[in-house]
């Protein structure tokens, strides 16, 4: 069996295997005492539960798993667990590095295309596999749904590792737009080409796919184009305090949804796990807002 860890990945690759189980998961309210001994303080939360994990042998069922480049936490644990490893200090399945780049020119497409052929040549995948794994996941992709019914409430910030910011949100009567951590690993991103060479379409979706924490896009574009096509009535930007990528363009974020007329409550620095007071500061903000 084959799980990920971080975004912007072959979804439809993986799919093609018949092995994938999705990206790994964690849990934030327990003790990590062997992870706390071996990453720097500024690793979120989420990924010392992973690396905990991975110690105690949680994986050992896993024949692999596949790590992002594009996100930097995914792409130091990475390095990490290689060189535990090496020392024989975890065992575990074999951690494999997916090579995405993000950069928008034609030698960073073809670099991620010549990554996908990577993977796939080292899962044993050809292009009818391929072509199949792509099949797949476009029925998967036109089965999601929209956000309908409720006022939409952006989450344009930090991906939450759970499910609390989303709940407070909809507590409050509104819709929250945004994945959640788990989610955005989980995205395939939009449809990709079913003609021609399936290793070149998968690459060059997943090149062009938006990524905000290590991506080249304007961030404000985004997030006024996503406020535009909801109809957002609100937005929340909560930043947790160990993302140190996204937080730099919080001022800009927040203005552009001024200019949208869009109320925003602003949220930094804060706990991954919610355990200071957001969700009450979420219901109070949402429910004191004139629709």
């Amino acid at each position: 069996m084959i799980a990920t860890i971080g975004p912007c990945l072959p979804i439809d690759l993986l799919a093609a295997t018949g092995r994938f189980t999705g990206p790994v998961s964690w849990q934030l309210d327990r003790p990590t005492p062997r992870a706390d001994g071996w990453l720097e303080s500024r690793f979120p939360r989420w990924s010392r539960s992973i690396l905990e994990d991975w110690a105690q042998g949680r994986f050992d069922d896993l024949e692999m798993i596949v790590f992002s480049r594009g996100d930097d936490v995914a792409q130091r644990l990475y390095y990490y667990v290689c060189e535990l490893q090496r020392r024989g200090i975890v065992g575990g399945p074999r951690p494999v590095i997916f090579d995405v780049a993000k950069i928008r020119r034609s030698t960073s497409e073809d670099h991620t295309v010549a990554s996908v052929r990577r993977l796939a040549a080292e899962l044993g995948l050809d292009d009818a596999a391929l072509a199949s794994g792509i099949a797949a996941t476009n029925e998967r992709r036109k089965a999601g749904g929209t956000v309908a019914g409720a006022p939409a409430c952006l989450l344009p910030g930090t991906p939450p590792p759970q499910d609390m910011l989303h709940q407070a949100i909809r507590d409050a009567g509104f819709a929250p737009v945004g994945p959640t951590l788990a989610e955005l690993w989980s995205d395939p991103g939009p449809v990709v080409d079913t003609v021609g060479d399936p290793a070149d379409a998968i690459g060059r979706q997943v090149h062009a796919r938006s990524n905000d924490a290590r991506g080249f896009e304007d961030p404000i574009v985004r997030v006024a184009a996503l406020a535009a096509r909801h109809d957002a009535k609100a937005a929340v930007l909560w930043h947790t305090e160990e993302d140190e990528a996204r937080i730099w363009v919080t001022p800009r974020v927040r203005s552009a949804l001024a200019e949208a007329s869009v109320p925003t409550l602003v949220l930094t620095r804060r706990d991954e796990g919610g355990e200071d007071g957001a969700a009450a500061e979420i219901d109070a903000f949402l429910k004191g807002l004139e629709l």
